[in-house]
C-alpha cells in the first residue's frame, strides 16, 4: 500500500453519499445513538445498496486500472464509529471497491481530516460537514436526493456552474443586487479581466492534470461548464479559462434555460452549482453537488 498521497487526485466521501443508509438514518433520527448502533450491528452482513455517488466512485477508481500507477483515490469520512462502520467496509468490500483508508467520528463531524489525508473534493449528505470544508478551502458539495442513474459510458463525466463554483461570485454579486443589465453591462466591460477563483477552480485544476495523462481520444475523464451565462457574457469566462491554461471539453451556455435535460444530454456523472433551486431541479436528471458557497446561499435578510 502506497503511503503517499501527495501524487494522487483524492475524494473524501461520506458514507451515506456512497451508499443508502435512509433506513438506519432514520433510526438514528427516531431513536437516537445507540439504537442507530445496534441496528448496523444487528445488520452489518446486509450489503448496503448503492448511494446517488457511488457510480461515480466505482468509474473514478476504475481510472487506476488504465495507469501503471494508481493516480486517484477514494477515502472513506464518516460519523459512524468504527463498529458501527464495518456495515459500510463490509459493503465496500462485496461491491469491490478500492477503497481503504477512513476516518470514523462517531458522531462528530470529519471534515477536520480533509487536509491531513490531502483531499481535493468533498462529497457528503450532510450540509454542516460540507461548509466546514469549504470554509477550510477544499472543494466540497451536498449530494442533492433526486434521480441519478448507471450509465454504460465508462467515461468519468463531471459538469460545473461557473460562477460561485469554478469561479469567484463576484459577476453573481451584481446579478443580485442590480438585475441582469447591470450584470451583462459589467461582463462586457470586463471581459479581458480573468474573474476570480472559485471553491472548485483548484480541483477542476487538478482533475485537467490527471486528464494529460491520458490521449485526448482515450481520455477517460470528460469535463462540461454548463452556465446560465449567455453572449456577450461568455467571453470573459472563455478569456478566464485561458489566462488560468484551463481546457474545458465541453461548454454549454444556456441563457437562463433549465439545465437538467442538457446535463443528461452531456451524460454527467455529477454536476456542481451554487445555486439551490438548480440543484434541485438538476437532481431530476443527474446526480448533483449543491456547493453552499457565494451571495447565493446568504442568509435573506
Amino acid at each position: 500500500m502506497s503511503t503517499q498521497l501527495s501524487d494522487k487526485l483524492v475524494i473524501a466521501i461520506s458514507s451515506r453519499a456512497l451508499f443508502n443508509l435512509g433506513d438506519s438514518h432514520r433510526v438514528f433520527e427516531e431513536q437516537g445513538l445507540e439504537a442507530f448502533a445496534a441496528y448496523q450491528i444487528d445488520h452489518e452482513n446486509d450489503v448496503l445498496e448503492k448511494g446517488d455517488a457511488f457510480p461515480l466512485v466505482q468509474k473514478f477508481l476504475q481510472i487506476n486500472q488504465r495507469l501503471e500507477e494508481p493516480r486517484v483515490e477514494v477515502i472513506l469520512l464518516s460519523r459512524n464509529s468504527a463498529d458501527t462502520g464495518l456495515r459500510v467496509f463490509n459493503s465496500i468490500e462485496h461491491y469491490g471497491l478500492d477503497i481503504t483508508r477512513a476516518a470514523f467520528c462517531n458522531g462528530e463531524s470529519p471534515w477536520r481530516y480533509i487536509a491531513p489525508f490531502g483531499c481535493h473534493l468533498f462529497l457528503s449528505s450532510d450540509g454542516s460537514d460540507v461548509r466546514g470544508a469549504l470554509e477550510r478551502g477544499v472543494a466540497a458539495a451536498t449530494l442533492v436526493a433526486g434521480s441519478s442513474h448507471e450509465r454504460d459510458d465508462e467515461t468519468l463525466r463531471f459538469a460545473f456552474d461557473g460562477d460561485a463554483v469554478i469561479f469567484s461570485d463576484e459577476a453573481e454579486q451584481i446579478f443580485k443586487r442590480d438585475g441582469l443589465a447591470a450584470f451583462a453591462a459589467a461582463e462586457r466591460a470586463s471581459a479581458q479581466q480573468p474573474l476570480g477563483g472559485g471553491p472548485f477552480k483548484g480541483f477542476l485544476e487538478a482533475l485537467q492534470q490527471l486528464q494529460a495523462e491520458f490521449a485526448a481520444e482515450s481520455c477517460p475523464i470528460r469535463t462540461a461548464l454548463v452556465t446560465a451565462r449567455s453572449a456577450p457574457a461568455h467571453e470573459r469566462v472563455i478569456r478566464t479559462l485561458r489566462a488560468w491554461n484551463i481546457r474545458i471539453d465541453e461548454s454549454v451556455f444556456l441563457g437562463g434555460l433549465p439545465k437538467g435535460e442538457f446535463l443528461r444530454a452531456f451524460g454527467a456523472d455529477v454536476f456542481f452549482d451554487d445555486q439551490p433551486a438548480h440543484c434541485a431541479s438538476a437532481a431530476e436528471h443527474v446526480a448533483t453537488g449543491h456547493v453552499p458557497h457565494g451571495v447565493a446561499n446568504e442568509p435573506v435578510s
